[in-house]
């Protein structure tokens, strides 16, 4: 039985498609899906301090992000929480899962292939070879 399941989400248009494979998965009521955000770091080095304001696209982004994903919540017949995090993506997913003691992680790959994969590297590859539970790779259609 899958009791914790941890959904990947970027944003992009591949987010869609994860929540509708996670929709056909048959979960019991005692599952519970919690639902990650990741937000790379800053462009800069330099931390941003915790007690000053942070960049205005900043905060839009991260309440924009919290209500997509809000949204999915609201669909969802089974427990679920969120998680928005900054960080290196696949090292976030994976220390989520852990925390969560995940039984499946659900992620959406891009598809990026060629200078673009080695430059950008694979998030969900990352994922699937670090993580301590099964993955399920999204492809979009």
């Amino acid at each position: 039985m899958l009791k914790n399941i941890l959904v990947a989400l970027d944003g992009s248009e591949i987010a869609e498609r994860v929540i509708e494979i996670l929709d056909e998965l048959v979960l019991s009521q005692e599952s519970k899906v919690i639902l990650c955000h990741v937000f790379p770091p800053p462009e800069s080095e330099k931390e941003l301090p915790a007690d000053r304001p942070q960049p205005e696209s900043l905060t839009l982004t991260y309440f924009q992000i919290e209500k997509q994903l809000q949204s999915y919540q609201k669909k969802f017949s089974f427990d679920s929480e969120l998680e928005l995090v900054t960080g290196d993506p696949a090292d976030e997913i994976i220390r989520i899962a852990n925390i969560y003691q995940a039984d499946l992680i659900i992620i959406g790959s891009r598809g990026l292939t060629g200078i673009k994969r080695i430059v950008q590297g694979s998030v969900s590859s990352q994922v699937v070879e670090e993580a301590n539970c099964s993955v399920l790779v999204v492809k979009s259609n």
